[in-house]
């Protein structure tokens, strides 16, 4: 018997219930499909959105040969049997569509092997990912293909595929449980057929909003630690905090959360925060962010969990400051473009006579000997590149002070 899911599988257009910013006729990927002249493309977005049923409706409409490959399953031995058979059904003047799915989990140089194909005009690929194909798709391959980014699938889209789940089931339910069920599909049209298909095996003694939450209480969460969405929560977390948001921080601290992440992720991403965000603004953000890591490790979840979010919300609130973040990388830079100058003669040691005797060391002036314990005018960079100045401080927290003292080292006062 094959799952619901496959058999409410969508065969053209007309009951394919997402994605009309993609299938409007002015989009070139509908006009394609109109004018019967596919092209390579990658299918970019979440699972359950319709990557697959679009590239098998896209196939029917142009009255390609269809054929199917797992970048999880198959590899190149696969890839080449369907090359062979492209190569008969182009002899009898029919294209071959090329559809493979989770793209991404092909290597480097198995990707390089869709090339050669894709250019002679053998195959059409249309490769389905749920990852960023900017990182996991080669350039070579990403300049012969067109990218088109897939969209959780809203309520009113949902809300269509649950009707035709329970008029094929004869499933009747009431709006709340209706409402609930969508919602609790994360925009996923897969994971809302199955959800109706358990419900409708479970036989559930009534059908109701409250049966229908307790049923639905051990969903699983929208979350993939490895994965594109992964990384989108976690730059919202980072933004928040940047932003001065302890709220907005907390939020998508709880959602990774929930969703399975690891408390350690988000504890060192405050270490960065703290470094790259705040800085001298307040150095405490820094120190208060390894404690709360510390603390994680002490007591573990519960309490853990509870340190990393008193971070959270301190560095959200925190004065902000990325002028050591914005000095250091200047300064990398720099060290990259002068990494053969030498060290200036007063500048180093000399535990050797002869090096005393070639001058070094010569003239330093050791700073704990001076007045206010500052060498005024000594340098401190190699001679060709001369006296630079990286770190601006702002005029927002610690940095108020840490300026002014500044301006009469550099001597500005």
């Amino acid at each position: 018997m094959k799952p619901l899911a496959e058999t409410l599988r969508p065969k053209d257009l007309q009951d394919f219930c997402a994605q009309t910013h993609l299938l409007n006729d002015a989009h070139p990927l509908k006009q394609a499909i109109n004018n019967k002249q596919l092209h390579s493309m990658i299918l970019w977005g979440p699972s359950g959105v319709g990557k697959t049923t679009l590239a098998r409706i896209m196939c029917a409409q142009v009255e390609g040969y269809f054929v199917q490959l797992s970048a999880v399953l198959d590899g190149v031995k696969e890839l080449r049997a369907v090359i062979e058979n492209a190569k008969k059904y182009q002899n009898i003047g029919q294209s071959t569509i090329l559809f493979v799915d989770e793209i991404h989990r092909f290597n480097k140089a198995q990707q390089d092997a869709f090339l050669p194909h894709i250019e002679s005009g053998l195959i059409t690929l249309i490769g389905a990912t749920t990852e960023n194909p900017s990182f996991e798709l080669n350039r070579a391959l990403l300049s012969r293909a067109s990218v088109y980014v897939l969209e959780a699938l809203d309520e009113t889209g949902l809300m269509q595929i649950l009707q035709r789940c329970m008029v094929h089931l004869n499933l009747t339910l009431d709006q709340d449980s209706q409402e609930k069920i969508v919602v609790s599909s994360s925009g996923d049209a897969r994971r809302l057929i199955n959800i109706v298909e358990k419900i409708d095996q479970a036989k559930l003694a009534q059908l109701d909003a409250q049966s229908i939450s307790q049923f639905l209480q051990d969903k699983v969460s929208n979350f993939d630690k490895g994965g594109d969405i992964f990384y989108q929560q976690l730059s919202a977390f980072h933004k928040s905090v940047r932003g001065s948001s302890p709220d907005g921080a907390l939020y998508w601290m709880a959602r990774m959360l929930v969703g399975g992440c690891d408390p350690k992720t988000i504890a060192r991403r405050l270490l960065a925060i703290a470094s790259e965000d705040i800085g001298n603004a307040d150095p405490r953000a820094l120190e208060i962010s390894l404690n709360a890591w510390d603390v994680y490790d002490r007591l573990g979840d519960k309490e853990g969990n509870r340190a990393i979010a008193q971070a959270a919300v301190y560095c959200a609130i925190a004065p902000k400051s990325n002028a050591l973040y914005k000095a250091f990388n200047q300064a990398m830079t720099e060290a990259h473009e002068t990494h053969d100058l030498p060290v200036p003669k007063h500048l180093c040691n000399a535990p050797t006579g002869l090096m005393s005797d070639l001058g070094y060391g010569q003239d330093y002036r050791y700073a704990h000997d001076e007045a206010d314990g500052i060498s005024h005018g000594q340098t401190y960079f190699p001679e060709a590149l001369g006296e630079s100045s990286y770190y601006q401080p702002t005029d927002r927290g610690l940095e108020i002070k840490i300026a002014e003292k500044l301006r009469k080292i550099r001597g500005k006062l």
